[in-house]
């Protein structure tokens, strides 16, 4: 018997079709907001940007981008992009010359 056989009859119990993508959730109208947060941080504050809802490359590549406009280290958590220190207005700057409605 071959070893690289197709599957053509399963057992197997339920739809063997491929499930359908789940729905994008309605956010804000891609608003991006800018706030300063301590909180849970030890004293350490972070610039957050959200409502920034991109694919996940393009959310990436901003963070990235602000990073080095800051000059600061920097994550992305839950579609929310963090920047080490207090960089509000270098942020709010560089989000308005990228087109960004900011708030």
């Amino acid at each position: 018997m071959r070893d690289h056989t197709r599957l053509v009859y399963s057992t197997e119990q339920g739809s063997l079709k491929l499930t359908k993508p789940q729905k994008v959730e309605k956010f804000d109208e891609g608003i991006a907001k800018i706030s300063f947060e301590t909180k849970g941080r030890r004293g350490n504050g972070v610039t957050t940007i959200s409502g920034l809802y991109t694919a996940e490359n393009d959310l990436k590549k901003l963070a990235k981008n602000l990073k080095r406009n800051c000059s600061s280290g920097g994550s992305i958590k839950n579609n929310i992009i963090e920047i080490q220190g207090d960089h509000k207005e270098k942020v709010l700057n560089y989000l308005k010359r990228l087109g960004y409605s900011v708030r």
